[in-house]
């Protein structure tokens, strides 16, 4: 599939939109959509912007590990979804939380 985007959105695990993970509420969000698929990924470790390192061998730190959610569809239809993520990352973490990342990429299978 030609002209095709990944959109990365890299979040806290404590993250929240209204009582719900964030993540959970970007995978709901994206097949609502009609997005082809969203898969969510927990880091082991891994800082954001406060510098603060979240690790999994810490257990007073291990609730707010990093999670990636990576969605892969047409370019078209993931600059569409950009504006339902937009309204969540602004109000799930708060301001300047998470970071949303979109790079072209080459589907060899479907």
């Amino acid at each position: 599939m030609s002209g095709s985007l990944r959109l990365t959105v890299l979040v806290g695990e404590s993250d929240r939109w209204h009582h719900r993970p964030l993540h959970t509420e970007i995978v709901h969000r994206a097949r609502e959509a009609g997005l082809a698929g969203a898969s969510v990924f927990r880091g082991v470790e891994g800082f954001g912007a406060s510098s603060l390192i979240h690790t999994a061998r810490l257990l007073s730190l291990s609730e707010d590990l990093p999670v990636a959610v990576v969605i892969v569809d047409s370019e078209e239809r993931v600059r569409a979804f950009l504006p339902r993520l937009e309204e969540l990352m602004t109000a799930g973490g708060g301001p300047g939380s998470g970071l949303v990342t979109l790079e072209p990429c080459e589907v060899v299978r479907w």
